[in-house]
């Protein structure tokens, strides 16, 4: 177990860097997820796929990625050599005739489950590294921070859209401004006099 503080003297000013230090966490854990899965396991990733479609069966690529976390591109490439593999199964969406959903084949239920042992093992080793009494609260930061980067693209999205609205908005309101000036230059047009009415003869 490391001890706190010893790391961000030996590394300097990487040793507050959340990002830095992420990655080199994210790596360690992949290091011992792959000691403990064995070079002809699962990846990780493949992993988290086969888990999510156990789940649910019959998922499109956008609820995979939903639930996986993986980018679309990414997860795209993943489904289709695992389909290659025997560890899935495309068949047409019942929900959307446009969309090929994907499901568990046998082959790949019987490694999902040679692998669940194997994952607990690594995330167990993983775990064992922090103090018992900071374990919960680990967890929960990394799930606060996963729930942040799902929620990333819909809040893109919405920032977007009100960023467009903000830009229809200005645009209109200058056009407004704009006729508003062009009326304001215009010269004001002479009074009409009104001419005296002849006065009739008696």
């Amino acid at each position: 177990m490391v001890k706190a503080g010893k790391l961000a003297k030996r590394v300097g000013p990487l040793g507050t860097s959340p990002s830095h230090l992420m990655h080199r966490a994210l790596q360690l854990a992949l290091d011992i997820y792959s000691e403990e899965t064995g070079p002809d396991g699962l990846t990780q990733r493949q992993f988290a796929v086969l888990e999510a479609t156990s789940i649910k069966t019959g998922l499109t690529q956008t609820e995979l990625v939903r639930m996986t976390g993986i980018d679309r591109s990414t997860l795209a490439d993943l489904v289709t050599r695992m389909t290659a593999k025997g560890l899935l199964e495309r068949e047409r969406s019942t929900l959307d005739a446009r969309a090929k959903a994907v499901r568990l084949s046998t082959e790949g239920a019987a490694r999902l489950e040679a692998a669940r042992p194997l994952v607990e093992a690594a995330d167990k080793r993983i775990m064992a590294l922090l103090p018992k009494g900071q374990r919960e609260t680990f967890l929960a930061q990394l799930a606060e921070l996963a729930a942040a980067a799902d929620a990333a693209p819909d809040a893109a999205k919405a920032e977007a859209k009100a960023a467009k609205k903000a830009l229809k908005q200005a645009d209109k309101e200058a056009k407004k401004a704009e006729k508003a000036a062009r009326k304001a230059d215009r010269p004001a047009k002479p009074a009409k006099v009104k001419k005296p009415k002849a006065v009739e003869a008696a």
